[in-house]
């Protein structure tokens, strides 16, 4: 008998898998992961450990859970714990809301594919508490975090539109998810370049040159905003987003508002403005287009990012598009409950009067006191480096500060094939145990270079390594000049 041949291999795999690439867990990622292992079997290292400033994993890098989300999760996932009275009312009358809306009164249920109803209406309050503007529930799809309604909505722009592929205007540096995902669905990407000299600010300018160009190749359909931004941390201003909604209308383009990191607003002078907010405002004919936005449980105050829980409140959609939205969002039968659950705590948080209202508050603030040091701290770090430039953290979790590095590096560079910023990484990584991902892996001008990081570590492991970093860099540009 002959041997049994694979039917999938990789000639006949999908050709967008093959190209894919996602940086934020890509080869440096990797490469951490298996020093750790190394670390495990007392192979010597110049550290003891390592540190991931790679991603936004709060909780992973120390974060303390917010404790009254935590009581209402123990009480849903075992509801006997609603006898106990060390559990506050709040918590409790939280809990039971949620079981009585799951089928069984259990979270081990399905649910309505959208979300849980009680939630859905839940997170409409929240929106309109927060914009002072009507949201209706009916326009609010849960997902297993904002990853997953993002790839769902994306998935609906998979259409050639005369005779041509659709296309997605991204920024450019970008989060990797948005990139990796046109990539796997065959939509083209349209990268426009935020004004790194502006603080990383949107020029309306820039997005025509990328529309213009992009129209010789392709059939552009929506515009990609990430405010405040990942990776770069900038937070628009009123003005620039009235700017971008003119923008988009005048070419006709749905607008995907990326606002998971709207809790996390820290220099003085800035201001989250929602999109759906401004754009009401801003009166017809605006306020009639097509927008989708997007809130996640995984970054602001509460990090919590494995329980997979986010929403997008789509306006303005046709009804029979918004139809087939649910359509396909019904195939992939419903987002986790436990993440529902999450979301439901943070859109719907104690209230003052009641029991957990003071020590909620106390932890939230806390916390964001704390990332809005950590975010100076990392700015003024790099500022003071040789050969450093970083705008100021204006939101979000994360510094991008750009590298010049010497000719020799950049040499040294090509001769092992990779990316001047990649190159560095690799070497911060191997002597220092510093795990960051290289501008290349968001996208960034061409000639320039650089990284991103967090700002989660906790305040003391974070000074200690800010100091590695200065000590590694110093010595890296001796080696290379």
């Amino acid at each position: 008998m002959s041997p049994v041949q694979p039917s999938l291999s990789m000639d006949t795999l999908n050709p967008n898998i093959k190209v894919l690439e996602y940086a934020v867990r890509g080869p440096l990622v990797i490469r951490a992961g298996e020093i750790e292992k190394e670390l495990e079997q007392d192979v010597k290292k110049p550290f003891a450990e390592v540190i991931r400033a790679n991603n936004g994993d709060c909780h992973a890098m120390g974060q303390v859970y917010i404790t009254f989300i935590r009581q209402v999760l123990a009480l849903v996932t075992y509801p006997p714990l609603l006898k106990d009275p060390s559990f506050p009312a709040d918590a409790k009358e939280r809990a039971r809301a949620i079981l009585k809306a799951c089928r069984g009164s259990s979270v081990g249920s399905y649910t309505d594919s959208p979300g849980i109803e009680i939630i859905r209406r839940h997170v409409a309050d929240y929106i309109e508490t927060r914009d002072g503007i009507p949201a209706d529930w009916q326009n609010i799809i849960i997902g297993s975090g904002a990853t997953d309604v993002i790839r769902k909505f994306l998935k609906l722009l998979i259409c050639n539109v005369d005779n041509n592929e659709s296309g997605c205007m991204i920024p450019i540096p970008q989060y990797p998810l948005y990139s990796a995902t046109l990539t796997e669905f065959g939509i083209h990407q349209i990268g426009y370049y935020l004004d790194e000299s502006r603080n990383w600010g949107l020029d309306i300018a820039e997005l025509q040159r990328a529309i213009t160009e992009a129209r010789k190749v392709c059939y552009p359909r929506a515009l990609v905003i990430i405010n405040p931004g990942n990776p770069t941390g900038q937070v628009l201003t009123r003005e620039n987003i009235e700017e971008i909604i003119k923008f988009a209308y005048k070419e006709k383009l749905f607008l995907l508002a990326d606002e998971v990191y709207q809790n996390n607003v820290y220099a003085p002078g800035s201001k989250f403005y929602s999109f759906k907010k401004v754009l009401t405002e801003m009166g017809e004919p605006y306020c009639s287009m097509e927008l989708a936005s997007f809130m996640s449980c995984s970054k602001g105050f509460m990090g919590e990012c494995g329980l997979r829980g986010g929403y997008v409140e789509v306006i303005n959609m046709g009804p029979q598009v918004k139809a087939m939205f649910l359509k396909s969002i019904s195939a992939m039968v419903c987002p986790t409950v436990i993440g529902q659950a999450c979301l439901d705590t943070i859109v719907r948080p104690p209230q003052k009067g009641e029991p957990s209202y003071e020590s909620f508050m106390k932890e939230k603030n806390d916390l964001l006191e704390s990332l809005k040091l950590r975010a100076k701290m990392v700015a003024d770090s790099f500022n003071s480096m040789e050969g450093f430039s970083c705008n100021t953290v204006q939101g979000a979790m994360y510094a991008f500060p750009r590298i010049t590095l010497p000719e020799k590096a950049i040499e040294a560079a090509k001769k092992e094939g990779k990316q001047p910023d990649a190159f560095y990484a690799f070497e911060l990584l191997e002597n220092t145990g510093i795990c960051v991902i290289p501008g290349s892996g968001f996208g960034q001008q061409p000639g320039t270079y650089h990284f991103r990081t967090t700002i989660l570590p906790q305040p003391d492991k974070l000074k200690k390594m800010l100091k590695k970093f200065a000590e590694f860099h110093a010595q890296f540009i001796k080696k290379y000049s």
